[in-house]
């Protein structure tokens, strides 16, 4: 067994995730703060959704911690799939805040109150400017990670947020309209939704062992039918543990007399080559199904 754990689960973005954690809690102190003096939805909306993001960007942090422990009897995979419950808990966690969100705004529609528009309007010009430094460094991660995706989708959430903010602000500075301050704040709850049940989805589907919709399995299995020796591959099973990393098992009959080594260099080569699969497990099969009889 492998003693070392290779790097999955986001640890090559660790320095930029302290970095955006670093200045969304500085920003979220601030929009709350500002958000409780102005009497601003949007910008309470917004703090919600930086708090979510910290919580978010904390746990992501700690399930790289984990997935850097290495493999342990007990634990033979380590502790990748620390990555997915980290991304499940922040879908669910921004899940809930924009559905406590749309309420509230929805409360304020019916009985708009005053909000001070030129606190609204400072403070979303600085968050839209941390949220893009944040966006910008998380970027490039989000394409290898899900817990990682999962928090640059939440501060790329929050991006959108602030520009919304910005918008609520202008409105009510220059024309006195209140009710877009809960408009706007039941605008970007509804703009998140469909990208948190997207990553809902997707960590759930992991954590439910589901076949990874980048693998063609039965363009796997053609593939591996026709490596020289093989006769079957069967009894097929593929899933991802982490992000990067998808693992293998099936049963493949070679015919009788065939050099086993060769033909499992050759499949396992076919495996990492076109299909990124890189641990996995087959056990070999000689002769024919059905040619083996039981002992009387």
């Amino acid at each position: 067994m492998d003693t070392a754990a290779p790097e999955f689960g986001g640890r090559q973005n660790r320095g930029r995730l302290w970095l955006v954690f670093a200045l969304t809690t500085l920003l979220m102190v601030l929009e709350a703060a500002a958000g409780v003096w102005a009497n601003s939805l949007a910008l309470l909306a917004d703090a919600g959704h930086m708090l979510t993001d910290a919580g978010s960007l904390g746990l992501s942090l700690l399930a790289i911690h984990f997935a850097a422990r290495n493999p342990t009897p007990g634990k033979s995979f380590g502790y990748y799939r620390a990555e997915i419950l980290a991304a499940l808990a922040n879908a669910t966690a921004l899940f809930v805040i924009s559905i406590g969100i749309l309420y509230e705004a929805w409360r304020r529609l019916q009985s708009p109150p005053e909000v001070l528009g030129m606190p609204v309007l400072i403070i979303a010009l600085a968050g839209l400017l941390v949220n893009l430094a944040g966006a910008f460094l998380l970027r490039q991660g989000s394409g290898e990670s899900l817990n990682v995706q999962g928090a640059y989708l939440e501060v790329l959430s929050d991006t959108l947020g602030s520009a919304g903010v910005i918008v609520a602000g202008l409105l009510i500075w220059i024309k006195g309209w209140y009710l877009a301050d809960p408009i706007i704040s039941a605008a970007i709850s509804l703009m998140i939704l469909p990208r948190t049940w997207s990553l809902l989805s997707q960590a759930t589907h992991i954590l439910m062992e589901g076949a990874p919709a980048h693998i063609d399995q039965a363009a796997l299995i053609t593939a591996a039918n026709e490596v020289p020796g093989v006769l079957d591959l069967h009894d097929l099973h593929v899933w991802t543990i982490t992000s990067g990393f998808t693992a293998l098992s099936a049963h493949v009959t070679v015919e009788p007399g065939t050099d086993s080594n060769c033909v499992l260099n050759l499949l396992q080569a076919l495996l990492r080559d076109r299909f990124g699969i890189t641990h996995s497990t087959l056990q070999l099969e000689a002769g024919k199904p059905g040619d083996c009889q039981p002992p009387i």
